[in-house]
């Protein structure tokens, strides 16, 4: 049978488990979108198990991802919701450039009928406007406010925005998931990917971020313009995280290394991140696009 409902009929759920009814098989519809290479999987009418999840998001026996998004009925006077999992099947917060993905998807599929809606998160109400209808078209995200108290990031240290991990100077900041952003110098392992490769995992599960992290290693190249490589918790290296391109920006705004528009420049492609400071909301910038759809036997 096939797993999917109509939004105007109300989101209904199905619990799918692959450790359930092993000989019974059963079809889930399925679309594949990506952010700047950061690919995502989305379903319909379905709460997932974390052993499905992993099964689905594997790149040589699933589909493959970096996570996994189905809408769900809003709860708190939003215009949506969102049921979100990372690719190792733990429930994440908030993922940027999977909102502009989620964001193009819920309006094309008319789950939502403004351009400018609201999304209930784990993280909080997030709200995407849809700028161009066109394939691959932009998408600009209202990210809110950057959390930097230490309790809220989470972190176990007294001075989030300036503190040493692994060797290196770095700035706690949650984009309501915790993020710690390190700039490098080119005299100093200036090799931004390298870096995240090798000091990735090991700052993810430093004790100092009770919930892990997620890791930005980032290069100014001006005022306006950064590089940034991510270890993303949960994933591992990913080509884009759009939540770190925005903590990578706010960092480097509290230190005095950047204005207050950046052009991010990820593996997967660019960013446009705006942060003014103080107390201001971090508004991000681009495209998303749907790569397939198809259906798979779980």
């Amino acid at each position: 049978m096939e797993i999917r409902f109509e939004m105007n009929e109300g989101i209904k759920t199905k619990f799918l488990s692959s450790l359930e009814n092993e000989n019974e098989r059963r079809s889930l519809a399925f679309e594949k979108w990506q952010g700047l290479g950061n690919d995502f999987i989305i379903v319909e009418g379905v709460k997932l198990a974390p052993e499905l999840v992993i099964k689905l998001c594997d790149r040589n026996f699933g589909i493959g991802a970096d996570g996994i998004f189905c809408p769900a009925p809003a709860q708190k006077g939003g215009d949506i919701a969102w049921d979100f999992y990372n690719a190792d099947g733990s429930t994440a917060q908030m993922c940027g450039n999977g909102m502009r993905c989620f964001a193009k998807y819920v309006f094309e599929k008319g789950l939502v009928k403004e351009r400018k809606f609201s999304v209930e998160t784990l993280a909080g109400v997030v709200i995407p406007e849809i700028l161009s209808d066109e394939q691959g078209g932009k998408v600009r995200v209202d990210m809110g406010a950057p959390i930097l108290e230490a309790a809220k990031i989470p972190v176990n240290i007294d001075t989030p925005q300036d503190f040493t991990v692994e060797g290196f100077s770095a700035t706690a900041v949650s984009m309501g998931n915790p993020h710690c952003v390190i700039f490098l110098e080119d005299d100093k392992g200036g090799n931004t990917r390298a870096q995240a490769v090798e000091k990735g995992i090991r700052i993810e599960l430093s004790p100092i971020f009770p919930e892990k992290t997620n890791v930005e290693f980032a290069k100014v190249i001006s005022r306006s313009e950064i590089q940034v490589d991510v270890w993303e918790r949960g994933c591992g290296i990913t080509l884009a995280c759009g939540t770190g391109a925005c903590a990578s920006v706010v960092a480097g705004v509290l230190k005095g290394l950047l204005d207050s528009k950046v052009r991010v420049n990820l593996p997967g492609g660019a960013l446009e991140v705006e942060y003014a400071g103080a107390d201001a909301n971090v508004y991000m910038t681009g495209d998303a696009k749907k790569v397939f759809e198809g259906v798979i036997e779980v």
